[in-house]
């Protein structure tokens, strides 16, 4: 399974790459707190693989990189190569980039 941390994702889109980075934490969790990601509870995800990439990079996360690791898995499983998992999640992003994104 790929990974990558929030300094490299932060990178990448600050360098105008063209990825897709999905948050597929609770609505009340991305309510709450989030990094602008394309927003898909990760109890939707089957139903809506239609929205996933299977061309570009897809960097998946949730709040600390343990839901996000088992739907990185689970897409991996039904042929998604191009899945990648965020380790730390938006606390990885909240501690190493962007201080002002809540944490709970």
């Amino acid at each position: 399974m790929k990974e990558i941390s929030v300094i490299d994702l932060k990178a990448r889109i600050d360098a105008g790459e063209d990825i897709q980075v999905i948050d597929i934490r609770e609505m009340d969790e991305y309510n709450y707190c989030n990094i602008g990601a394309q927003h898909i509870p990760m109890g939707e995800i089957m139903a809506n693989l239609d929205q996933i990439s299977k061309t570009k990079d897809v960097v998946i996360h949730c709040k600390s990189g343990g839901r996000s690791t088992s739907m990185v898995m689970a897409l991996m499983a039904r042929g998604y190569q191009n899945v990648i998992n965020l380790r730390g999640g938006i606390i990885a992003w909240s501690n190493e980039i962007d201080p002002s994104i809540s944490k709970y």
